[in-house]
């Protein structure tokens, strides 16, 4: 009785929110510029402020060894000026217009955020296109921001356990593929792109065509096309960037990678399990496994490791991908808890899920609670943004987001049983442990 009162509960809480969010796939128009530039409009006139949100199909995995970093790096020289705006001017125009920017590169993407007063959608097109088809390679811009992605790249280690440790396993689960390099680049790179690489690899992934525009706010669709036909119109499309060609082998068995560190205060533990790519028939069941083991305080990781002192924080996690990737589950021990017990007890929770599966109640709690964060993301002019960008990228179709909902809903504990004995294997997994230097 007390759980049929509490799915009425959440159900409610979907359907409002849902209402809330309101958002359905005819809403959505777009358009494709003759040089191949895809754009995505959302109108959504609640408050009168945008975003425009580029999605560049070039992340790490384009790169190579000798060249690693390069894709992160120019997420930072395309702030340091263009043609018409010098460094640091794209920051100070859009900010004297009421915006402001951010941006990030992933594995497979980088993306450029802009937030602004709808009635400066016209100076953010300004902005984008320029850096697009004007961006300034300086070399005395490009030898400062190499000092800023060194001391990035030292900083970052130091700072974070998981991070060197999980730089550590990617390069041991993957044996070709360059998902096994870090985002940020080998430091012996860094220090040695030459200017040639820089403009070589601007213009090979830096095309209009090799890039999808999302804009979503209190805009007009046929004012978005007429500013970004004129904008971004007269910008040379190119050839598609090559193909990544390497598929990465098929694992044959448990590897394990061990690290040490002299800051190091606990243990940590990684342990990344081979999964497909993004867009893959089992990639609502691996979401809803991975929240099942590490999201909050009920889930079986939390339950078994944390409250039992094993551990002092759990997390499960995986990125969307072109190609197939890692679900990670990770640890940091507990005060004189040694790795290995951590590792089995972690271990042991696996076993246990791949064996016995899940209840109904259990897979329904974490059903309602992605459908809940999937409607409150749309909420925001934001995560409609993201949504409809990652979507479009990784699924190969924005209309696909609006899937989403009934491909959680029809999820049953035999899928989430099955995606776990397919996917959690001692084979498929690459164990990475991170511990204090021994004097």
């Amino acid at each position: 009785m007390k759980w049929k009162v509490l799915a009425a509960s959440l159900a409610m809480v979907l359907g409002t929110t849902a209402a809330q969010a309101a958002v359905s796939a005819d809403q959505v128009q777009t358009f494709t510029l003759a040089n191949g530039m895809k754009f995505i409009v959302l109108e959504s006139h609640g408050i009168p402020n945008a975003n425009m949100y580029t999605f560049w199909k070039v992340g790490s995995r384009n790169e190579a060894p000798g060249i690693t970093g390069l894709s992160h790096f120019f997420e930072h020289m395309m702030f340091n000026g263009s043609k018409n705006f010098g460094p640091k001017m794209f920051d100070r125009t859009m900010e004297a217009k009421g915006g402001s920017n951010n941006a990030y590169t992933s594995t497979d993407l980088t993306v450029y955020q802009d937030w602004f007063p709808a009635t400066s959608l016209e100076t953010i097109f300004t902005l984008e296109s320029d850096r697009i088809a004007h961006l300034s390679i300086d070399p005395k811009m490009v030898a400062s921001e190499r000092g800023v992605v060194l001391s990035e790249r030292s900083t970052g280690l130091e700072n974070s356990n998981m991070r060197l440790l999980r730089e550590e396993v990617n390069s041991v689960a993957f044996m070709a593929h360059p998902y096994s390099w870090s985002v940020i680049g080998n430091e012996s790179d860094i220090k040695a792109w030459t200017q040639q690489d820089l403009e070589t690899y601007f213009r090979t992934y830096y095309a209009p065509n090799n890039a999808v525009s999302v804009i979503v706010g209190d805009v007009k669709a046929d004012e978005v096309k007429k500013l970004a036909t004129k904008y971004f119109g007269a910008i040379p499309k190119r050839a598609l960037p090559p193909a990544v060609r390497t598929v990465e082998p098929p694992q044959t068995g448990e590897r394990r990678v061990f690290v040490t560190k002299e800051s190091a205060t606990s243990a940590n533990l990684s342990i990344a399990y081979k999964i497909p790519q993004a867009g893959n028939p089992d990639y609502y069941a691996l979401e809803v496994l991975q929240s099942l083991l590490a999201d909050g305080k009920t889930s079986r990781l939390y339950k078994a490791l944390v409250e039992q002192q094993l551990a002092t924080q759990v997390s499960a996690n995986s990125l969307d991908g072109f190609d197939p990737g890692l679900l990670y589950l990770s640890a940091v021990a507990a005060a004189k808890v040694e790795p290995a017990t951590l590792e089995k007890a972690l271990l042991a929770e696996v076993d246990k899920l791949v064996k016995d599966g899940v209840t109904a109640e259990e897979l329904q709690k974490v059903k309602n609670q992605k459908l809940v964060n999937l409607y409150r993301e749309q909420e925001t002019i934001n995560g409609k943004a993201q949504q409809l960008g990652n979507y479009e990228v990784f699924f190969g179709d924005y209309k696909k987001m609006f899937d989403a909902p009934a491909a959680y809903e029809k999820l049953t504990p035999a899928d989430i049983q099955a995606v776990a004995a397919k996917y959690l294997k001692k084979s498929q997994r690459t164990v990475g442990v991170l511990a204090a230097k021994e004097d």
